[in-house]
């Protein structure tokens, strides 16, 4: 079983004469307790192209020190690492090949880089002994193994200050402050292994070529459509892992790109993005059914919290917690057959395809602030038509589909909007937060009527099993007014997101 491990470090450089200044004086520090020297031995492994590099990940097999073994590192944050660990073996566990495989996909992967470490480590300990933090002085001798460089070698001395486990972050800025006095500056590379791969690269004549600016509705467009993708790899280990919100970002990513394709048919050939846009509607799907029980699952229960004990009537919070777990078994795993599967790999590679051959239509090449507009208003009408139709329906059944439809073209609205931000600013981000806001008072309407259908299930089940249904219908009733809310709120908000003035802007 992978142990995870979140890693909060700073590193610094130094020479083979840095010498630690007195640490004890760093606020909260009363004793520095040597640890002694270990000599570690790590090889890192990436695709012949370093795309896990790229991404600023690390996949390494180390030897010494006390968690040798298979270790991959996530970014989180500036400094902050999540790193999964496997024990060691000779070839790479399963667990930790299947949180690279949307990255890596059929790709091969081999040693291309090998730090050999001289450790020197030092314990920060507070007055009771708790550990700080700790402090490691290491001599690095870097081997390229693969790709341009392949054979040379280079050579540093680094410090790094890694908080303990639930310590507090303020103690890396004392010592930070103590190592700074003694003339120490923080490093330039965020890891070993960016330092060694930027070290034993040859240089180039001349700079790198930067990337051109989107210029043309094709280049945003396609900007919008690459970050997408890029989310949707992103969040695949995180959804493998089961971190929060995972699954609905990687479900909102789906929905964007697919809403993009649809919206930027005259920028992108509709017989290349349709079957695209049909698998994304699946993936979407799939992500959908843990999600979707989770949101009713914590609706309804919020609602259950809420009452008095008095209204609470019967065995209703178990019976909540066994018609969930009846409708959320099998869902997990799921999710994760799905993305172990072929039909998912193969979508992630056609999109990888579609951007690096874009099937651009001629309308791709004008400019943004003619293109663009055109599309996001096309969505509005469509979104138009369906809140007058949702809106002279009276309240009932009728009306709750209409509501939904409305829903739906909202939200493919506000994303337009959203794609359309970098090329027209502020217009397009007044025009998108007005229609969010639209779509948020028509989502939480459709809520209620998902929860009222499962309400009167509820209330079915209890009955049929000898409870009283009283606090079902209590609920039910509840949510028959919160839906009643939402309606009466509607024509002001959509008052405000349909304003001539918010589409008259986007087309300036």
């Amino acid at each position: 079983m992978a142990d995870t491990k979140r890693e909060i470090e700073r590193k610094y450089e130094a020479t083979d004469d840095t010498r630690l200044p007195d640490l004890t004086r760093a606020a909260g520090v009363d004793r520095v307790a040597p640890r002694g020297r270990t000599e570690l031995d790590a090889v890192y492994w990436d695709t012949a192209d370093l795309r896990l590099a790229a991404d600023s990940l690390t996949l390494r097999r180390r030897t010494g020190g006390g968690d040798e073994g298979w270790h991959v590192k996530f970014p989180v944050a500036l400094g902050v690492r999540d790193e999964i660990h496997e024990p060691l073996s000779d070839t790479l566990p399963p667990s930790l090949a299947a949180l690279l495989r949307s990255r890596i996909r059929h790709a091969e992967i081999a040693p291309v880089v090998r730090l050999l470490s001289s450790r020197d480590v030092h314990h920060l300990l507070a007055d009771d002994g708790t550990l700080l933090a700790e402090v490691s002085v290491d001599t690095v001798l870097a081997e390229r193994l693969a790709g341009e460089g392949s054979g040379t070698s280079a050579a540093w001395t680094e410090i790094e200050v890694e908080l303990a486990d639930d310590g507090d972050p303020a103690v890396l800025d004392a010592v930070e402050k103590r190592l700074r006095k003694a003339g120490v500056r923080p490093a330039e590379s965020s890891s070993k292994l960016a330092r060694a791969l930027a070290e034993t690269t040859p240089a180039r004549d001349g700079e790198e070529p930067e990337e051109d600016a989107p210029r043309t509705a094709g280049d945003h467009v396609l900007a919008y459509v690459r970050k997408q993708i890029a989310t949707i790899v992103r969040l695949d280990p995180a959804v493998r892992r089961d971190l929060p919100d995972s699954v609905h970002k990687m479900r909102v990513a789906t929905r964007r790109l697919r809403s993009t394709f649809k919206t930027h048919r005259r920028i992108l050939d509709r017989e290349v993005t349709d079957p695209l846009g049909a698998e994304l509607k699946w993936l979407a799907a799939e992500l959908g059914l843990d999600r979707d029980q989770e949101v009713l699952d914590e609706r309804i229960g919020s609602r259950v919290e809420a009452l008095p004990a008095v209204l609470t009537l019967g065995p209703v919070r178990g019976r909540l917690r066994a018609w969930s777990a009846a409708r959320r078994t099998g869902s997990r795993r799921r999710i994760i057959d799905v993305l172990d599967g072929q039909r998912y790999l193969d979508l992630l590679e056609a999109l990888d395809a579609l951007v690096a051959d874009p099937p651009l239509r001629p309308a791709a090449r004008k400019a943004p602030g003619k293109a663009l507009p055109r599309a996001v208003l096309k969505d509005y009408e469509k979104l138009a038509r369906r809140m007058d139709h949702a809106l002279e329906h009276p309240p009932g059944p009728e009306r709750d589909t209409a509501m939904h439809e409305a829903r739906k073209a909202a939200k493919r609205a506000r994303y337009a909007g959203e794609s359309a931000r970098p090329a027209l600013g502020k217009p397009a981000k007044r025009f998108a937060k007005r229609v969010k806001a639209v779509q948020s008072v028509l989502g939480d309407h459709q809520d209620s009527v998902v929860a009222r259908e499962a309400l009167r299930a509820l209330a079915i089940e209890a009955h049929a099993a000898g409870e009283t249904a009283f606090t079902w219908g209590l609920l039910y009733g509840q949510e028959e007014a919160a839906a009643e809310a939402r309606e009466r709120e509607l024509p002001e908000v959509w008052a405000r997101a349909s304003d001539p003035g918010l589409r008259a802007d986007l087309k300036h």
